[in-house]
């Protein structure tokens, strides 16, 4: 169907992520300066994805991460077992009082004018001590694997995650997986390990064995340097052409990369945005439909677009259907509190041909 050559016989697993899992700490709409509670959500980039592919897609997907052995390892083990993902973990010794440890995220939602907020605590963190020879690559992929990914968060924790990701890459490649790589660049996480010129170094580096990009206009220009189409100051942030524009420039840079992909997003108030996503795949440009989106929790939208998108291509959908899915299960995931999809396949795939908000009786 596409240049991708996704493997169709027999694999063990569909998909495997390498990444950082974290507990993120949320109390509703609260700001943190006044909460007294909070619920516990376990996530992390590229873990959301996998479990989105396995919970709602009902894939066989797997994640190497690293896991520390206390109490919040053994929540978070928990939360893994539940979602069907098979996990490949370096044990870290806990020592009492400073770690290793497993990363927390503070997020509140935010409400009307008042935007979410999110910052994080990944001091002395498990994720960051992770290097290349942690995980035996041959005995993951033993069984087949269709699709591997990570993302630009885990490759700002330090310099041996990056070079992790490339091992990791190289080892899918020679097994016959695609290769996806989610940008997501965070001015705060690169911050402290070299600043915009570190990560974009760092980015290349890994873009130029990966074979699928997920980004928008911001994680083009600011992760990979690319230079930022002209801006009409009448352009609606749905308006797909200047995304279109910069992937063209970015495949003169990487021209290794065979799809990238992102959601665009209108944001009038914090509970209310308009949505969007593209698709650029062997030369072909798609557009999803646009709707209206009332946001319950934001954070994994745009995981949530991936693993729709992924799961269509994996599943052989054409690739405006394949959008189409990827556009609905991040638009639904949206509904939903916490990081990680609530929904069921018939669902997405309601939304995904036009369906509507309507009771269902």
């Amino acid at each position: 169907m596409t240049g991708l050559n996704i493997r169709d016989d027999s694999c063990q697993l569909d998909f495997v992520a390498l990444g950082a899992l974290v507990h993120r700490l949320d109390p509703g709409v609260i700001p943190f300066r006044k909460a007294r509670s909070f619920d516990i959500h376990v996530s992390g980039g590229e873990y959301n994805v996998a479990v989105n592919l396995s919970d709602c897609f009902g894939l066989q997907t797997g994640v190497a991460t690293a896991m520390v052995n206390n109490g919040i390892g053994e929540l978070v083990q928990a939360r893994v077992r539940e979602t069907g993902v098979t996990p490949f973990y370096k044990h870290f010794e806990y020592d009492g009082v400073r770690g290793p440890n497993i990363a927390t995220v503070y997020s509140d939602r935010g409400y009307g004018v008042r935007p979410p907020l999110v910052f994080y605590n990944r001091a002395n963190e498990a994720g960051a001590m992770l290097k290349p020879g942690d995980f035996d690559w041959d005995q993951v992929f033993s069984g087949g694997v269709r699709w591997f990914h990570s993302g630009g968060i885990f490759s700002a924790l330090s310099e041996t995650t990056a070079d992790l990701i490339i091992e990791g890459m190289e080892a899918a490649h020679a097994c016959g997986a695609i290769n996806s790589f989610d940008l997501n660049y965070r001015a705060r996480m690169w911050q402290s390990s070299g600043g915009i010129e570190q990560a974009q170094k760092t980015m290349a580096r890994i873009v130029s064995k990966a074979d699928v990009l997920f980004g928008n206009e911001e994680d083009l220009q600011k992760g990979l340097g690319i230079e930022a189409a002209e801006v009409d100051l009448e352009r609606s942030n749905l308006d797909p052409d200047a995304f279109f524009t910069m992937i063209e420039r970015a495949l003169e840079k990487f021209p290794n990369i065979k799809m990238v992909a992102t959601t665009l997003r209108e944001v009038q108030s914090t509970a209310r945005h308009q949505w969007g996503s593209v698709l650029w795949l062997d030369g072909q440009q798609y557009v999803s439909p646009n709707c209206q989106l009332d946001v319950l929790d934001r954070i994994g939208g745009g995981d949530g677009f991936a693993s729709g998108l992924i799961y269509g291509l994996i599943a052989g959908r054409e690739p405006q259907q394949a959008l189409n899915l990827g556009w609905a299960h991040g638009a639904l995931l949206t509904t939903f509190p916490g990081d990680t999809s609530m929904a069921t396949l018939a669902e997405v795939e309601a939304l995904a041909e036009g369906g509507s908000a309507r009771v269902q009786r």
